[in-house]
């Protein structure tokens, strides 16, 4: 399989990528870590006119704590490179284990964070844990930055808040509480392979109680699917098995995933809701 004919340019500064990305008469497409570009592009499913190399612009490859403690992810940082940060694998390290379950260690150590949020398949885990963590995407266009929530940022299948011509600059993560519990889990055909179905969850409590939680799927919808039923009846509720088998019983009745080859909605369903005992237990 071979890509049909592009340009390849580096631009030495945001302002030159996006004045690439803007061009009207020539499609451009963004290259950090191509994990899921090239492969587009040897299935002629992507073929822009020019692939703009990001991976060379100064301050894009840097992962680093803001003043307020946030973690901000450039756009050129590889998934491995966060994924054994031990400032990251302490601080959110929810975001380590989605990233640990990621394809194969090849992948991750070419596969950027931004390129997978900014692709957006539903089913890949950096979306669900980007919402669970109340990350923030910083996008760079003709008019200036502008900030998008991950609740708002991810819009339909591939498809997200950035515009055509916008560069995801870096994504935000706030600080987590001291102390917030946290488990990421996912059921997949192959070690590997895209989630079938997945669940993050985040639990602060109050001795053997939940006082507030957190619980977000991936593989469940067309984007990051977040339960607010399922976080009430854990909130405020002894974790115990009763309250285990509540929230079960609530993925059950609220939760709508597809159907496709890979697994019956009902089958994902009752999957997430055994995987929802499972995290909220290591949680």
């Amino acid at each position: 399989m071979k890509p049909s004919p592009f340009d390849y340019a580096a631009p030495a500064t945001v302002a030159e990528a996006v004045a690439l990305l803007g061009d009207a008469e020539h499609e451009a497409k963004v290259l950090a870590g191509g994990q899921s570009l090239v492969p587009m592009l040897s299935m002629r499913l992507a073929r822009p006119d020019v692939l703009v190399d990001i991976t060379r612009i100064p301050g894009l490859g840097r992962c680093v704590s803001g003043d307020a403690g946030e973690l901000r992810i450039g756009a050129a940082v590889r998934q491995a490179a966060v994924a054994a940060d031990p400032a990251v694998r302490a601080g959110w390290p929810l975001l380590a284990a989605a990233i640990d379950r990621i394809g194969h260690p090849q992948i991750r150590h070419r596969g950027t964070v931004c390129g997978s949020l900014a692709h957006h398949d539903p089913a890949a885990e950096l979306p669900a844990a980007a919402v669970a963590l109340d990350a923030r995407f910083v996008l760079a266009g003709p008019s200036g930055t502008r900030t998008v929530p991950a609740a708002e940022f991810f819009v339909a299948t591939f498809q997200t808040a950035l515009a055509e011509d916008e560069l995801l600059t870096e994504v935000v993560f706030p600080a987590q509480p001291a102390g917030r519990g946290w488990a990421f889990d996912e059921l997949a055909r192959r070690h590997g392979d895209f989630a079938t179905v997945g669940v993050c969850v985040l639990l602060d409590r109050i001795g053997d109680a939940a006082a507030a939680a957190r619980v977000v799927f991936c593989g469940a919808g067309p984007v990051p699917v977040r339960l607010p039923a399922a976080e009430a009846a854990l909130t405020g509720a002894t974790l115990d098995a009763d309250t285990l088998a509540e929230a079960a019983r609530v993925v059950r009745a609220e939760l709508e995933p597809p159907g496709d080859v890979h697994a019956s909605a009902e089958y994902r369903r009752e999957a997430a809701a055994h995987l929802l005992t499972r995290t909220v237990t290591a949680a």
